[in-house]
């Protein structure tokens, strides 16, 4: 599957924030790549290039590309609801998403791969597509063979957010998506508003 592999630190520093998660060489050069770094003077951003920006954050954030992206849009605008509102909600049903919230990897791409080698079950028959969207109450676990793997051990002994959608049962190493969240309770630094705006035109 054609995915961004390029350097991670760069895109985030073209957003201005840590988008992948905790970064130490964004920290040290926190201001847009380039020949000239900070010396360069940027012009005033057109309306379509503050909403371009926004969109791509939103796919560089959730690991998906162009087409999905499309087709999440679609599908969250023919949907009841706010179209913006809803289309963050489908990026957060993705099954990758939600076992990285769990805390079963760290980041969003290790997810993906914890889900496409087959380490990951949801309710209880093993599930390789990372894209598959959860319902509510659904429950994630990790594949009975897959709990003794070392970066599962490592990334849940290192989780240490909660989040008021998802339950997580240590013991069994398993989780429950247990409903859709709110707007307010989806932590991205996303203007959705100007997405919307983008595909709209």
């Amino acid at each position: 599957m054609a995915r961004y592999t390029g350097p991670k630190t760069k895109i985030a520093r073209k957003f201005g924030e840590a988008i992948f998660g905790d970064d130490k060489s964004f920290e040290k050069r926190n201001y847009p790549p380039g020949q000239h770094g900070n010396n360069r003077r940027r012009g005033k951003k057109s309306e379509y290039a503050i909403q371009l920006q926004e969109k791509q954050k939103a796919k560089y954030t959730y690991g998906i590309l162009e087409r999905q992206f499309r087709n999440l849009f679609k599908k969250a605008n023919s949907s009841k609801g706010i179209t913006g509102e809803v289309l963050l909600q489908l990026c957060e049903s993705r099954l990758d998403n939600v076992v990285y919230r769990m805390g079963i990897s760290p980041t969003r791409s290790g997810a993906r791969q914890l889900v496409s080698h087959r380490h990951i079950t949801v309710n209880g028959e093993i599930v390789n597509i990372p894209s598959y969207t959860l319902k509510a109450g659904d429950v994630v676990g990790v594949r009975e063979k897959s709990k003794s793997l070392e970066v599962i051990e490592r990334a849940l002994a290192n989780a240490s957010h909660v989040y008021e959608w998802i339950t997580w049962n240590g013991d069994k190493k398993e989780g429950t998506y247990v409903s859709i969240p709110e707007r307010l309770q989806i932590p991205e630094n996303i203007k959705e508003q100007l997405i919307v705006e983008l595909y709209s035109k």
